[in-house]
């Protein structure tokens, strides 16, 4: 018999932050692009934000959509 994927509870939701948080980093792309970040931060601002911004997509992403390798070591 295969091998059910295992569904934990919060799978749903962390997916949804984690779509929130895409979005979030894409916004900060196109401020960056189109040099709009500079009406609303200072250089080192900025930086700072987009590098947590980053930082909270990619966490997301790991909580939302894990490898299987990961969930068979849980």
């Amino acid at each position: 018999m295969p091998a059910r994927p295992t569904i934990r509870p919060y799978d749903q939701l962390a997916q949804k932050w984690s779509k929130l948080a895409e979005r979030r980093r894409a916004h900060f792309i196109e401020l960056y692009k189109t040099g709009r970040w500079k009406h609303y931060y200072t250089e080192a601002e900025f930086f700072v934000q987009l590098r947590d911004v980053f930082r909270a997509a990619d966490e997301w992403e790991k909580l939302a959509f894990p490898r299987p390798e990961a969930r068979q070591a849980s």
